[in-house]
């Protein structure tokens, strides 16, 4: 089910990360213990860590196929507006309380977005790219024809203008 532990090495790819608490899947004598962990979210994988400090995750699993949450029914305390979980049928669930109610949603938030991205064909960064370059090139192209419709049929002195303007560039030799 979980891949092996292994460091987070490409730190580009991190989406979110910031300290969660996430109950433990042993239940202890009164129930489930949090524990708060460093988590880090990257483009396909979840991790999480003793501390921000720490080499090796605790533990990794892919997102994929998982679906976000908020999830207040995880704790009866004040930070139940905190908590958010993560499903995904015939694996196991994970469930996090975040610092803020806040903090819950955008965590969530991230999670649905990267699914979402996950589930699509396209990337909608790279779609984006694409098309501020289309439009830079369509204005570039409109500009050149209407620039090329203005100058033509509306003053024939104009190509002499052009004519006298590149005169100066040329260099005169002596003799001639």
């Amino acid at each position: 089910e979980e891949n092996p532990a292994k460091p987070v090495l490409d730190t580009g790819n991190i989406l979110k990360q910031g300290y969660l608490e996430k109950r433990s899947r042993d239940h202890g004598f009164f129930g489930s213990e949090w524990h708060k962990r460093w988590c880090v979210l990257n483009r396909k994988t979840f991790y999480y860590y003793a501390n921000e400090k720490s080499k090796q995750p605790k533990g990794t699993f892919s997102i994929e196929h998982y679906s976000a949450r908020l999830a207040s029914h995880l704790r009866r305390d004040s930070r139940k507006k905190c908590c958010f979980e993560l499903t995904c049928p015939g694996k196991r669930t994970y469930e996090f309380t975040a610092p803020s109610p806040a903090e819950a949603e955008d965590w969530v938030d991230q999670i649905q977005f990267l699914l979402k991205d996950l589930s699509s064909l396209t990337i909608p960064c790279e779609e984006e790219e694409e098309e501020e370059e289309e439009e830079l090139y369509n204005d570039v192209d409109s500009s050149d024809s209407m620039n090329t419709s203005h100058s033509t049929p509306l003053n024939q002195e104009e190509p002499n203008v052009e004519v006298e303007a590149g005169e100066d560039i040329y260099e005169v030799l002596p003799g001639k």
